[in-house]
């Protein structure tokens, strides 16, 4: 919103207001803002939920120290949600559908974790909303995000982006539509692709339509949107899930998902710039630039709560928070055209997910083969395997975070590397 009132001011020649033409300043704005409401108001919606006793309940998992966490306020995820809502609105461009996009999946997924938090405290049910429900909401959002993604005008995406000498004068910050260098750049006309980013491979795009290649070019549209829809549930529904689980440790699930929001929006300020695409030889997204403003508010959002979640406690994310930080995270990654990195960015989410895959499938397979079931860990997810193991927590959580932040570096690099 105040984006709009400068431009309008600076349409008047107000002095300064035309600072907010540039992405790098509006992105400060939006951290500094939300590191703000997180700090200061978060702490008085802990002292709220204290007051109300919206207390975490504990599950007996036995382990050490597992107690000692009972009636820490929970649903702290509200926290979260209102420091990456606000700055978004108040420096990002509304009418971007970007934005309408990340929005929508804060709101929504905050909602439906919402709602089985309440369940969960309120009706004092440790089940909380049934997991049907959950995957639903998932695959709904998934669904509108793929559509909008494949058939709205206002997404363009431009494959090759090539761009003759500039002078060193002109070397600066892009953020106009890229019809405003007609002399500096050299545009295909195709403005619409299906194709997305692989990584470490030299010709480094992958197109969805040659999933269907064994369909007709009569009936080929439809298959190539169904294709690409269903990969955006799934990737949706995944990381999602990865996220809830991994938040089992005071300020892991926080700090991971710092780290993968500070990687994406590097990601996506590289997209959005049209030097740095043709450099890269990426993809270039004309818009695509506003995620930097939300990313920023994303980051100033989970390292602000991180103050508060960090070893001890004050307060719990809940679903509220978990459910919605993976979803960001995986439509993010897909905006940008960047969701076959997602393997290697959230390899947490994805390891903590797939060590409770695996410990489940074998638990049946062999109770049903042997009578009793055996474990490959000692608990899952993961980081409970080494609770188990007898490693205190904080020392848990960080090598965790330092194993986020070598993957993100690797994921970063792989625009170079192929």
């Amino acid at each position: 919103m105040l984006y709009y009132l400068f431009t309008y001011l600076d349409k008047l020649n107000f002095p300064g207001a035309g600072v907010f033409n540039y992405i790098s300043f509006r992105s400060a704005m939006a951290i500094i803002t939300s590191l703000i409401i997180s700090l200061l108001i978060g702490k008085r919606i802990i002292l709220f939920l204290q007051k109300k006793q919206v207390g975490e309940l504990v599950r007996d998992l036995g382990l050490e120290e597992q107690y000692q966490k009972k009636g820490t306020p929970s649903m702290g995820g509200i926290i979260i949600l209102a420091s990456i809502i606000i700055p978004t609105l108040l420096f990002a461009k509304l009418d971007n559908v970007y934005i309408f996009l990340m929005l929508l999946t804060t709101i929504w997924l905050g909602l439906i974790g919402f709602l089985d938090d309440y369940i969960k405290i309120f009706k004092k049910n440790k089940e909380g909303l049934a997991g049907r429900f959950k995957i639903v909401g998932q695959v709904v959002l998934g669904l509108i995000v793929g559509l909008i993604l494949f058939f709205s005008e206002d997404v363009i995406l431009i494959e090759k982006v090539s761009i003759s000498a500039l002078s060193s004068g002109e070397k600066k910050e892009l953020t106009e539509p890229v019809e405003s260098y007609p002399s500096q750049l050299e545009i295909p006309m195709e403005r619409k692709s299906t194709k997305t980013t692989i990584p470490f491979i030299k010709n480094n795009e992958f197109d969805y339509s040659w999933l269907v290649g064994f369909v007709n070019d009569s009936h080929k549209q439809f298959w190539t949107w169904l294709a690409f829809v269903l990969i955006v549930i799934f990737i949706v529904t995944l990381v999602s899930n990865g996220a809830n689980l991994t938040d089992g440790l005071d300020g892991l699930a926080t700090g991971t998902s710092a780290i993968i929001g500070t990687a994406l929006g590097i990601l996506a300020y590289l997209s959005s710039n049209v030097i740095y695409a043709s450099y890269l030889k990426i993809m270039y997204i004309p818009g695509s630039q506003e995620l930097v403003i939300y990313a920023s508010a994303f980051i100033g959002a989970t390292i602000g709560f991180l103050w508060y979640n960090s070893y001890p406690a004050q307060v719990f994310m809940g679903d509220t928070g978990s459910l919605a930080l993976g979803g960001i995270i995986a439509v993010f990654a897909i905006i940008i055209r960047k969701e076959l990195l997602i393997p290697i960015l959230c390899g947490i989410f994805l390891i903590e997910a797939l060590s409770v895959v695996l410990q489940v499938s074998w638990f049946k397979r062999t109770k049903r083969k042997y009578g009793e079931g055996r474990r490959i860990f000692l608990m899952a997810p993961l980081h409970h395997h080494y609770q188990k193991k007898g490693y205190p927590e904080p020392k848990i959580v960080i090598r965790f975070w330092i194993v986020g932040i070598i993957l993100a570096v690797i994921s970063i690099v792989t625009l170079k590397i192929r």
